[in-house]
């Protein structure tokens, strides 16, 4: 029984970021697809599930960074049969005493977007790219940016990518519970990075607190971008264990109520 997987990721990355893991997800041979936002280079691509074939027969696989699952459109989020949150959240901006913070900053990375939109100059391009790559220094902090795979921030700023730059940038400030189409029958596996300084602590209770049987995982040490950490091989032993009974039980898989341990590194 094989996995149809769809993959997206979040603000400030793009689809080059799950190479690894497609690599090694075909290597099992399963069906994988990474979703596109367009906002650099590459453009905009939102994968559908298949449904014909031995892949259609398996589970659906959702597997969404930070904002990604918002970014998922509802229809293909509710057809998902296992979900994988890594470093996500269903509130970004909760109550409490990082609120003010997190708008304060969501707004200064909002302000040279919305100047590159008025002016089109290279000098304003020039300030995104330096946004983003400051973003994504604090978002693969403790380990060190470098190594994270080439995304936006290395990439000529059009006025269609700065425009999607700044829409997902309002979505993120508004989102205020599980992305819309959620599936409430999903399996779903919670992977937290320890030493986020994206997602708060307060945004990650909420997010565990609205889905109570779902499997949780602490990577101690990890950053958001989830560098140096034994993220891929958990993830892939988390499915691989219900990938064997989604086939024996003829497409119910092992029961949300009686999880089945998120494995350990390979």
């Amino acid at each position: 029984m094989t996995l149809q997987v769809i993959a997206m990721h979040g603000w400030g990355g793009d689809s080059r970021a799950w190479e690894p893991w497609r690599q090694l997800a075909e290597q099992r041979g399963w069906q994988w697809q990474s979703g596109e936002r367009g906002y650099g280079s590459l453009p905009p691509l939102q994968p559908t599930w298949i449904t014909s074939g031995a892949a259609a027969a398996g589970p659906r696989v959702l597997i969404g960074h930070s904002l990604g699952p918002h970014l998922v459109p509802a229809t293909v989020l509710a057809a998902a049969d296992l979900v994988v949150l890594l470093a996500s959240f269903g509130c970004f901006v909760p109550e409490g005493r990082d609120r003010r913070r997190l708008q304060r900053g969501l707004a200064g990375m909002a302000a040279p977007l919305q100047a590159h939109l008025t002016s089109g100059k290279e000098s304003s391009e020039r300030a995104v790219q330096s946004m983003l790559a400051a973003f994504l220094q604090q978002a693969a902090d403790p380990a060190d940016a470098a190594l994270l795979p080439p995304g936006p921030e290395s990439d000529p700023i059009t006025p269609a990518g700065c425009r999607r730059l700044l829409d997902d940038l309002e979505r993120l400030e508004h989102c205020d519970g599980l992305p819309t189409g959620f599936p409430a029958a999903a399996q779903v596996l919670i992977v937290e990075a320890e030493a986020d300084r994206i997602v708060v602590p307060a945004a990650r209770t909420l997010l565990c607190d609205a889905l109570p049987t779902a499997a949780v995982e602490v990577l101690p040490g990890a950053g958001h971008s989830l560098l140096q950490t034994n993220v891929v091989p958990l993830v892939f032993s988390w499915l691989e264990a219900r990938q064997c009974p989604w086939g024996q039980a003829g497409g119910s898989g092992a029961s949300a109520s009686e999880p089945v341990p998120a494995g350990s590194a390979e």
